[in-house]
C-alpha cells in the first residue's frame, strides 16, 4: 500500500522537477532552442543566497526574493547580449552560444567564488520536520508543494488571460505570422527567457535548501532533470513540462523503493533506459503539444 510519507515525497519532488521542466520549455517553445545555460541561472541564485546570507544582514525572506530577482535578470542579459545578436543565424550558432554562456558563467563562478562548495545559510524552521496525513516531513517539501501551485496557477492566470501571455503562446504557436500581426518578437523573447530565470531562482531556494550548499556545477543535475523531464512529458507543451516533471518525481521515488540495496547505485541508469523507451514508444512525449517547429530568426 502506497504510505502518505512515499505521496508527500512524490508531489514534493515531481513540484520542483515540473518548475526545473517549465523553466526549460518556456525559451525552447519560442525558440525552439534547449538553454544549457539553464542551469547557470540556478547557480547565479545559489550564489546570490550565499553571499548575501552569510556577508549581510539582510533578512532570510529578502535574500531570497534578490535571489530569484538577479537570477531572472541574469537569464535576460544573456538572451539581450549573447542570444539575440544570433537568433537569425543557424541553430547550431545558437546551441554553441549556449555552451559558451554556460561555460563563461561557471568560470565566473569559479574565479571571483570558489571551486568548492560554500555552505548556504538557511533559516532552520526550513529544515524542521512537520506531520502531514501521520507522514512526517521537512518543511521545505510542504513549502514546495504550495509554492509550485501557487506558481502554476499564477503562470495559467498570466498565459490565458493577459495580452502577453496570449502573444507567448500565440509566438510559441506560429511566430511568423504572430510578428505580421504586430506582436513585438524581442519582447516575446525576453519575457520567455524572464520567467525562465525567475523559475530557475525559485528552484534554487528548493534545491541548494536540500544541501545548504552550492558550487560552481550545482545547475548540471538540474538541467539534466529538466531535459530528461520534458522529453517524458512533450517538450512543446507547458502542460507536459509539467507532466513529465511529476512523471519524473514519481519513478525517481518508485526506483528509490524497489531496486534493492546493489542496484540503487544505477538508480539513474534505468531513469535513463525509461527516458529511451519513451523516445521509442512516444517521441513527441506524453502531451502533444501546440507548439511547431518553426523558429524565430
Amino acid at each position: 500500500m502506497i504510505g502518505s510519507e512515499f505521496i508527500i515525497n512524490t508531489l514534493s519532488l515531481g513540484s520542483l522537477y515540473a518548475l526545473i521542466a517549465l523553466g526549460l520549455v518556456f525559451v525552447y517553445g519560442i525558440l525552439k532552442l534547449v538553454n544549457f545555460a539553464y542551469g547557470e541561472y540556478l547557480m547565479v541564485a545559489g550564489y546570490t543566497l550565499y553571499v548575501l546570507g552569510t556577508f549581510t544582514p539582510i533578512p532570510w525572506w529578502l535574500t531570497m526574493i534578490l535571489a530569484v530577482a538577479l537570477a531572472a535578470f541574469v537569464s535576460y542579459l544573456t538572451e539581450l547580449i549573447a542570444f539575440r545578436p544570433v537568433r537569425t543565424k543557424s541553430l547550431d550558432a545558437m546551441l554553441v552560444t549556449s555552451f559558451a554562456v554556460s561555460v563563461l558563467l561557471q568560470n565566473a563562478a569559479l574565479l571571483f567564488v570558489s571551486p568548492r562548495s560554500r555552505a548556504v545559510p538557511f533559516p532552520p524552521a526550513f529544515s524542521e520536520s512537520v506531520t502531514v496525513f501521520g507522514a512526517t516531513t521537512p518543511v521545505r517539501n510542504i513549502l514546495t508543494i504550495v509554492t509550485t501551485v501557487i506558481l502554476l496557477v499564477a503562470l495559467t492566470l498570466l498565459m490565458k488571460y493577459t495580452v502577453l501571455g496570449i502573444a507567448m503562446r500565440a509566438a510559441a504557436d506560429k511566430f511568423t505570422t504572430t510578428r505580421l500581426m504586430g506582436v513585438p518578437a524581442n519582447l516575446v523573447i525576453s519575457v520567455a527567457f524572464i520567467l525562465s530565470g525567475l523559475l530557475a531562482g525559485v528552484v534554487s531556494i528548493f534545491w541548494v535548501g536540500r544541501s545548504a550548499s552550492v558550487d560552481p556545477l550545482i545547475g548540471f543535475a538540474p538541467l539534466l532533470i529538466a531535459f530528461i523531464a520534458t522529453v517524458i512529458g512533450g517538450m512543446h507543451s507547458l502542460q507536459g513540462a509539467v507532466v513529465g516533471g511529476y512523471v519524473y518525481g514519481l519513478l525517481f521515488n518508485a526506483l528509490s523503493i524497489m531496486l534493492p540495496a546493489s542496484l540503487i547505485n544505477y538508480r539513474d541508469a534505468f531513469m535513463f533506459a525509461i527516458v529511451i523507451l519513451f523516445l521509442l514508444l512516444r517521441p513527441e512525449g506524453l502531451i502533444r503539444g501546440g507548439y511547431t517547429e518553426e523558429r524565430v530568426g
